[in-house]
Parts: structure tokens; sequence; C-alpha cells
């Protein structure tokens, strides 16, 4: 059976050449029911006002969220798609490390809905998303 560690580190691998290496998304966390990811905040993640973009920390709350499911299933049988997101943006955030934590709020056998807490470094709220994923019978 896969450890904790070694979950993370095949999250980390398989998110190589992806949007998540490019915009520097790392899983550091897991717990029972909860996945934690980081993320830079770069002038890459900037949006014309030099402030973090909305989509670059919607996708950090995708990829977290999405991951979350994806470990929680039989990867063999079933896949995880992302059916809808949405996010309140709270505070700015201009530069350092934002961490995002996805817990599940309902884990049945076709949907998964995941609320997302991206933070900033002292620990504020700067977002709170919830993503809805659907789980499907993989086609043979």
């Amino acid at each position: 059976m896969i450890n904790k560690e070694e979950k993370l580190q095949v999250l980390n691998k398989i998110s190589s050449d992806t949007l998540m290496e490019h915009l520097g998304i790392i899983y550091t966390e897991l717990g029972e029911d909860y996945l934690v990811a980081e993320m830079p905040v770069t002038s890459k993640h900037y949006q014309p006002m030099r402030i973090l973009h909305g989509g670059a920390t919607l996708a950090l709350a995708e990829s977290v969220g999405s991951a979350l499911s994806v470990i929680h299933i039989d990867m063999d049988k079933f896949d995880v798609k992302g059916m809808e997101i949405n996010a309140n943006h709270i505070r700015s955030v201009k530069k350092g490390t934002i961490r995002a934590k996805a817990k599940f709020i309902h884990k049945g056998r076709t949907s998964h809905i995941v609320e997302i807490n991206i933070c900033n470094e002292q620990d504020k709220l700067i977002s709170i998303c919830r993503l809805t994923n659907v789980v499907l019978k993989k086609q043979l």
C-alpha cells in the first residue's frame, strides 16, 4: 500500500510539464480527508495591476481540489473531471507563497464537492473556493 509521502511524490511527479509546473504548484501535505499545495506569487502570476491574478488562484484551487478526488478513487476504474468551480477573492497578494488546503464537503460515489481555502504567508484567507468533481466510470 502506498503511503502519504509516496502519494505526494506521485502527485508532484505527474504534474511535470503541466500548468502546475509552470505556475510552481507543489503538493506538500496529505491528511485523511485533505490535501495541501503551495504556489509562489511572482510577476509570472500577476494581472496588470501587479497583484496575484484570480485565474492563477483558481488554477491552484482546481489543481489541489481535483487531486484530492483523484487520490480517493480507484484510478484503474474511474476518472475525475472538474464540473464547476467558484471563488470569492477576499484580499490581494503581491509576493510570497500562498497555501491551498482542499477538504471534502461531500464524497459520494459519483460526485465530490471540495472546499479550498487559500491563505497567504500570514495565514490570512485570500480566497475561498468550491469545486465540484464528477467521478466517471472509465470506458473500456
